[in-house]
């Protein structure tokens, strides 16, 4: 019987079970626009012997949805990772090499429906790299598969549901995004809209959540940051960035704490702030 991973493995973890029959590694890498970086370019280039390219943000999305690169469907989720030749048999192991730790929201896809064997790479490909592993280059050939998933944990949020808890204040709002935005002190260059935020939104920086190394910290630490922040891990929670992928950050501490529950809105301010209608604030949580 295939043994449960835990959500976090370590770069020795995987260097052990690289090449096992039933592991799948994919490299869930993307960047914001600005960077000039190219994620397929980037993963031809230099990938995780055997690991296969995601295309986090320009295939695994619902191009039909509401929001630009909307989390995809079940039904676009299930073609997608049975194009990529996996099944639900296998053990998957999702790592990025973004400074966005990107992997997180394939971790909240992934869990949303209801995949159950599967982690992240703790520390990325820059962890692995610096540790003088082996990369390898051009793509990996793979036979198509039929992926089956059913069930399914996690929330999304709409514009709608953030507007109704903007009146009930029902849930915790955590803006993983920097201060400077948050606050509305600069403009969001990433979107091309005005800085601010949600009314009643906390700011929690996700890059807050890691170590130099870009690691996870571990759960004591994740708490205290939780804490200064002013989010109740316990409480009702959704997260928002800038476009539903540092959210996705903050839930997965927020998982690594013991945590179950945390919504997704998925728009966030790209969303949200674009809409002259929505309110918005600026300055400091309140």
């Amino acid at each position: 019987m295939t043994t449960k991973m835990t959500p976090l493995v370590s770069t020795d973890w995987l260097a052990a079970e690289l090449g096992s029959d039933d592991l799948v590694v994919l490299d869930a890498s993307a960047h914001l626009p600005g960077t000039g970086r190219d994620p397929a370019a980037e993963y031809a280039e230099a990938h995780i012997p055997g690991a296969r390219y995601l295309g986090l943000m320009s295939q695994l999305i619902d191009p039909a949805g509401d929001v630009p690169a909307a989390v995809p469907t079940r039904a676009q989720f299930e073609a997608h990772l049975g194009a990529l030749g996996v099944t639900a048999n296998h053990r998957i192991v999702l790592y990025d090499n973004s400074s966005m730790r990107t992997s997180a929201r394939a971790w909240f896809i992934f869990r949303l429906y209801g995949v159950e064997n599967f982690a992240i790479l703790d520390g990325g490909l820059g962890k692995w790299v610096a540790e003088g592993r082996p990369v390898e280059s051009g793509e990996v050939s793979v036979s198509p598969a039929i992926f089956v998933s059913s069930g399914g944990k996690g929330q999304i949020r709409t514009k709608a549901d953030m507007l109704a808890n903007c009146e009930s204040r029902s849930e915790q709002v955590a803006d993983a995004r920097d201060a400077g935005r948050f606050t509305g002190e600069v403009e969001d260059t990433v979107h091309d809209l005005p800085g601010g935020h949600i009314p009643g939104a906390r700011h929690l920086f996700f890059a807050d959540l890691l170590a130099e190394d870009g690691t996870f910290l571990p759960p004591e630490d994740l708490r205290e940051v939780f804490s200064k922040a002013g989010v109740d891990p316990s409480a009702p929670l959704a997260a928002s960035c800038g476009g539903g992928v540092t959210a996705a950050v903050v839930l997965f501490a927020h998982y690594l704490m013991g945590h179950e529950h945390g919504a997704l809105y998925d728009g966030s301010w790209s969303d949200w702030g674009a809409d002259p209608a929505t309110p918005k604030e600026t300055g400091p949580a309140r």
